[in-house]
């Protein structure tokens, strides 16, 4: 499978493959039984430095428990994502020191959207509907590859900790 294909009918993360910053072909299922916050992350939104440095909290805190943090670089909202994956990973990892793992820039709304992110909104989201908001939403997928919540791109990465804990059975 390439990076824009996935088996017809994809029953968790595990079954897709994306390109990583570098434009590699990396297979979800490199990840499994690993917890996932899979998250849209731009470089020029407001909300940027608040969730990079809280991103990388948990990231340092809990990346031996089994936590990875997946960044997909996301242009849609706001031109606040306007550069190359070069340049986007030399500024997470020279501004915000990041470790986690930095995507190809995807588009997460409309018919080029990314077969995950397809995946990932075609969960019964209630007020949340289909489309991601803006930049810096959040799915928690568990161990099994299932996406297990949705946040919202101004809820603090930070509050998702108990949840997270949940996943990896620490209390």
């Amino acid at each position: 499978m390439t990076s824009n294909e996935t088996s017809k009918d994809p029953k968790s993360v595990y079954d897709f493959v994306v390109k990583d910053a570098k434009g590699d072909d990396i297979d979800l299922s490199t990840y499994k039984g690993k917890v996932l916050l899979i998250v849209n992350v731009a470089s020029k939104c407001g909300m940027t430095n608040p969730n990079y440095a809280e991103l990388n909290q948990l990231y340092h805190k809990y990346k031996h428990t089994g936590l990875e943090i997946l960044a997909f670089p996301c242009n849609q909202f706001g031109d606040e994502e306007p550069g190359s994956n070069d340049q986007i990973v030399e500024f997470v990892c020279t501004r915000f020191k990041s470790e986690f793992p930095i995507f190809a820039k995807i588009e997460v709304n409309g018919d080029k959207s990314a077969p995950l992110y397809k995946f990932l909104k075609s969960g019964k989201w209630g007020i949340f509907g289909d489309d991601i908001q803006w930049n810096f939403a959040k799915f928690l997928v568990d161990k099994n590859g299932q996406v297990v919540d949705r946040y919202y791109p101004t809820t603090s990465p930070l509050s998702l900790e108990r949840d997270i804990c949940k996943l990896l059975g620490i209390q």
